[in-house]
């Protein structure tokens, strides 16, 4: 199997820590530093490469930062290819404050891109060899809102799949271009849509009605700890969370999109798929700061909702 190739425009440097109060103004101590190689595309191809496939990272990076977070993303062993920029890679930041139980997470917008970088980022993609693509995470400043437009069309030429998981207006224009798969929250689904879905009626004929005008052929849908929805031609399955306790929400949905993806690339139904991009998602919130999900966790909780629901499509 071709691996499957993710594409990061904006990566970080992702730096997680505890302290046991954060207040203001007064130097917080902190314990338990960690730092791992984080951004959408990148947290995809950790979580495909923890489970089992093969990925290749295609990314950007540059500055003072860049060659930490190229060392930091070179000891997971995941082929990648680098695009240098400029510009600083940037640098986010996870405090977890123990008395409180709460998560306080600092992420900057990212470094400028200039044109010939971003292009290139294309061009990489034309070069490379590949049946499924997940373009995942923001657009840094510079990049223009249809750039996965013009991603999709040289993915579609060549008769792979995309998969598009960001927000605001990039996801809005991506739409209807070849999109084979999305999964929005639902605050970024209700951006979309342009209203509120508090009801799960109106979620799932929301999630039909993008199928049916042909902006995506999946809508996968995260709704927390409300679980998640599926959406394809053939109708919906809604799926609870697994009952866990989460003790970090960073890299959900990442895993979420990487055991998925990894899970149709193999030739599993889409209901199955589905659940395992659920499993993994719930298992990466077991995990602190953004260390995302572990195999054995994905494997037992996806066991438990087999034996709890039933996979099979309401139709449409």
């Amino acid at each position: 199997m071709k691996p499957i190739v993710t594409l990061t425009l904006n990566p970080a440097i992702d730096g997680a820590a505890e302290a046991e109060v954060v207040r203001p103004i007064r130097k917080i101590r902190t314990s338990n530093e960690r730092y791992f190689p984080g951004g959408g595309g990148i947290n995809v191809a950790r979580v495909i490469h923890e489970l089992g496939g093969h990925a290749l990272a295609i990314y950007l990076s540059g500055g003072v930062p860049g060659p930490l977070f190229d060392a930091l993303f070179a000891e997971t062993g995941i082929p990648s290819r680098r695009i240098a920029i400029a510009d600083h890679t940037r640098i986010s930041q996870v405090i977890f404050e123990r008395s409180s139980g709460l998560e306080y997470r600092f992420v900057p917008a990212g470094p400028q891109i200039e044109e010939p970088e971003w292009r290139a980022c294309l061009a990489a993609v034309e070069e490379t060899d590949f049946a499924v693509l997940v373009a995942s995470g923001s657009l840094p400043p510079g990049v223009p809102t249809d750039f996965y437009v013009r991603l999709s069309a040289i993915v579609t030429a060549r008769g792979a799949k995309l998969v598009v998981d960001t927000s605001g207006e990039a996801l809005r224009q991506a739409l209807g271009h070849g999109v084979f798969m999305i999964k929005p929250s639902l605050g970024e689904f209700e951006s979309i849509i342009g209203r509120p879905l508090p009801d799960p009626g109106d979620q799932r004929e929301a999630a039909l009605g993008l199928v049916r005008s042909g902006a995506a052929e999946i809508v996968a849908l995260s709704l927390g700890h409300d679980g998640a929805l599926l959406a394809t031609r053939d109708g919906t399955l809604r799926l609870p969370a697994p009952p866990v306790t989460a003790k970090s929400a960073v890299g959900a949905g990442d895993s979420f999109v990487g055991a998925m993806t990894l899970a149709l690339a193999q030739g599993s139904p889409v209901e199955e798929a589905f659940a395992r991009g659920l499993s993994a998602g719930s298992a990466a919130v077991l995990s602190a700061g953004t260390e995302l999900c572990r195999p054995e966790t994905v494997e037992q909780l996806y066991r438990e909702l087999r034996g709890r629901e039933t996979l099979a499509l309401t139709p449409a």
